[in-house]
């Protein structure tokens, strides 16, 4: 090894080995074989080179191309199925004209409360329309609307569970029977109605969405009936609800005889006849019945 003096003794010289450098060992020979400059050899004997890796079955059809085109179809598949379903829906379900019934805002609703509670200073009682089209609710109050029923039948059975759970007397199956027998009650009016427009004959533009919305309209003096009941007591429930059902009587009365006994109300006087008189029964009977559901439907909540 070389040395090279310095002030404080002796300091080795680095061995410094080049990269490409082999080590020779003690006579000269070279140990290892440096290969990293080199050229891989090549492969003798039976050994072949392996070919290139074939790409998988599906890959030409996830190319560009082919998957533009696949999306595209997919999605013509969809909106083609998307349109039947609400062809057949339709059918039996009108989506369409159930948009109509909840076209309602806050004004129409608190008018339409106050009319179907106070209902004897109101003098225009007719439908409008606009190009013999009937406007939204939200524009006219005459006009019915599924919001207010669907929201009162959903008060009442809160209500009634209130009333009950005062009384100890609440459980989940009892509510269940008390919704599922409105619900049931309310069913059958309608169906009645409809065989009895049917024995009747008449013609007229009451759709069961109609009817479903008038026969709807008396939870709202189930509601008022219930809850005075439970503020001021029994005779409080049977003055309130005795006050709702001469309103809905009235209300029902004033609003059908222009859908039943259409034929007096565009001549303008009372058509004498055996089929206006059933049809004057008919709306007697309907107006009549509101009453009578609104005290078999509540009575028992209040003790």
């Amino acid at each position: 090894m070389d040395y090279t003096t310095t002030q404080g003794g002796f300091r080795q010289q680095p061995n410094m080995r080049l990269r490409n450098s082999s080590v020779d060992g003690p006579d000269g020979s070279q140990l290892f074989e440096d290969t990293s400059g080199s050229k891989p050899q090549a492969v003798y004997g039976n050994e072949q080179t392996a070919p290139p890796a074939a790409g998988f079955p599906g890959q030409s059809i996830l190319s560009d191309p082919m998957s533009n085109l696949a999306m595209a179809y997919g999605s013509s598949l969809a909106s083609h199925g998307k349109e039947m379903v609400d062809k057949n829906l339709d059918r039996f379900i009108p989506i369409s004209k159930l948009k109509y019934y909840f076209a309602v805002d806050t004004m129409y609703v608190g008018r339409k409360l106050g009319l179907l509670i106070f209902p004897y200073m109101h003098e225009n009682w007719e439908v409008s329309y606009q190009q013999d089209t009937p406007v939204a609710p939200r524009y006219d109050v005459n006009a019915p609307d599924l919001y207010i029923p669907s929201m009162g039948f959903i008060t009442y059975v809160l209500v009634a569970g209130l009333a009950l759970g005062t009384q100890n007397r609440f459980s989940p199956e009892l509510l269940g029977v008390q919704a599922s027998s409105a619900l049931v009650w309310l069913v059958m009016e309608v169906l009645a109605v409809l065989l009895s427009l049917y024995l009747v004959t008449v013609n007229t533009d009451l759709t069961t969405i109609d009817l479903l919305a008038f026969s709807g309209y008396k939870y709202v003096g189930m509601i008022v009936g219930v809850v005075a009941g439970l503020l001021f007591g029994r005779p409080a429930y049977y003055l309130a609800l005795l006050w709702c059902c001469a309103a809905i009587f009235v209300f029902m009365i004033r609003t059908l005889r222009l859908k039943l006994l259409s034929e007096a109300a565009a001549e303008g006087r009372l058509v004498r006849g055996a089929r206006n008189q059933l049809r004057m029964y008919l709306t007697m009977s309907i107006a009549a019945a509101q009453p009578i559901f609104m005290y078999w439907l509540t009575y028992h909540l209040i003790r």
